[in-house]
C-alpha cells in the first residue's frame, strides 16, 4: 500500500509545519536544515535575550571594579620611592587633618592651640608654652578680673580669664593672648581718650608681666594704639598650657622638614631591610658531585 503510506506521510508532515508555524522563522528554518533541540517562541527568545545580558553587564561592572581596586591596591603597595614619599606625606597629612577635627570639635573655636611667643604672660605663661583654646563661653562664661576675684575663681594664677584677640580685628598680624580685666562701654572709652569709631564698647587687657594695659600702649605693625577688644575681635579663651611644645608650632617649617627627612631614612631603612629578608629566605642551591 505504498499509496496510503505516502498520504499518511504527506499528512503528517502537513501537521508538523501547521504546529511550527507558530515560532520564530529562524528556528524553522534551522529545523528544516536538520538541527535538533529544544526550540522556544519569539517571547522566550527576547525574555532570554534579557536575562542573558543583564548579568553580563554586572559582569562588566564588577570586572571594572576588580580592575580599580588592583590598581588602588597596586599603588599603595608600591616599592617605587617616589610613591612610597607621597604616601607617607599623604598619611601624615591625614593624621593632621583628623586631630584638627578633633581639636576643632573639642574647643569650638579655631585655632584650638596657639604657642605663646614673648614674655608678657610671664611667669604665668612662658615662651614656647603650648596653649589649648576654647570658645569664650565654653566650660564656663567669659569671667573678667573683677568678675573672677567677685566669684573667687582663678585661672593661671590671677584673676580673669586670659583671652586671645586679634589687635583692633587685625587678621594680619599674631593674635594677643592676654588677661581680661574688665569690660567698659562706649562713654567709658570716650573717657579714656579714644574718638570717633575707636570709642567703643569692649574688654581692657593686660599681660601678667607688663606694666600698663594694652589699651595705654602704641603697637607695632599698623596697629597703633589698641582699642578696646570688641567681642568679635575674641579668638577664644585659655583652657591650659602645655610648657615646651610651642616651640613645635614656632619652628612649623624647620619641624617639617625634619619631619620629612626622619620619613625618608625610614623607607628607605625598611626597604633595606626587606630586601635583606628576601634574601635570607631564598634556597641556596646545592653543589652537585663532581
Amino acid at each position: 500500500m505504498p499509496g496510503k503510506r505516502s498520504l499518511e506521510k504527506n499528512r503528517k508532515n502537513r501537521s508538523q509545519r501547521q504546529k511550527t508555524d507558530r515560532y520564530d522563522p529562524v528556528l524553522r528554518i534551522d529545523e528544516q536544515q536538520g538541527i535538533t533541540g529544544n526550540f522556544y517562541t519569539s517571547e522566550d527568545l527576547v525574555r532570554y535575550s534579557i536575562m542573558s545580558k543583564s548579568p553580563k553587564k554586572a559582569e562588566s561592572n564588577a570586572d571594572a571594579d576588580d580592575v580599580q581596586k588592583s590598581s588602588l591596591m597596586k599603588i599603595l603597595k608600591s616599592d617605587d620611592p617616589k610613591i612610597s614619599l607621597i604616601r607617607d606625606i599623604l598619611s601624615v597629612v591625614i593624621v593632621v587633618a583628623i586631630i584638627g577635627g578633633v581639636l576643632f570639635g573639642v574647643s569650638g573655636t579655631w585655632p584650638a592651640i596657639v604657642a605663646v611667643e614673648s614674655g608678657s604672660m610671664v611667669p604665668n605663661m612662658n615662651v614656647g608654652d603650648l596653649i589649648f583654646v576654647v570658645e569664650e563661653n565654653r566650660f564656663g562664661p567669659l569671667l573678667t578680673a573683677e568678675e573672677a576675684e567677685a566669684a573667687g575663681v582663678t585661672s593661671f594664677n590671677g584673676y580673669g580669664d586670659v583671652i586671645i584677640y586679634r589687635p583692633n580685628g587685625n587678621t594680619q598680624v599674631t593674635p594677643i593672648i592676654h588677661r581680661a580685666l574688665t569690660e567698659i562701654n562706649a562713654s567709658t572709652a570716650a573717657e579714656m581718650g579714644f574718638t570717633g569709631e575707636a570709642a567703643h564698647a569692649g574688654y581692657i587687657t593686660k599681660g601678667d608681666h607688663n606694666e600698663i594695659i594694652d589699651q595705654e600702649g602704641i603697637f607695632s605693625n599698623g596697629i597703633g594704639r589698641m582699642q578696646p577688644v570688641k567681642e568679635e575681635w575674641i579668638v577664644g579663651k585659655a583652657l591650659f598650657a602645655i610648657p615646651l611644645l610651642g616651640y613645635l608650632p614656632l619652628h612649623i617649617w624647620e619641624f617639617a622638614v625634619v619631619v620629612v627627612i626622619l620619613l625618608v631614612i625610614w623607607e628607605l631603612y625598611s626597604r633595606k631591610k626587606e630586601k635583606d629578608r628576601e634574601v635570607t629566605k631564598k634556597p641556596q642551591k646545592k653543589g652537585g658531585r663532581k
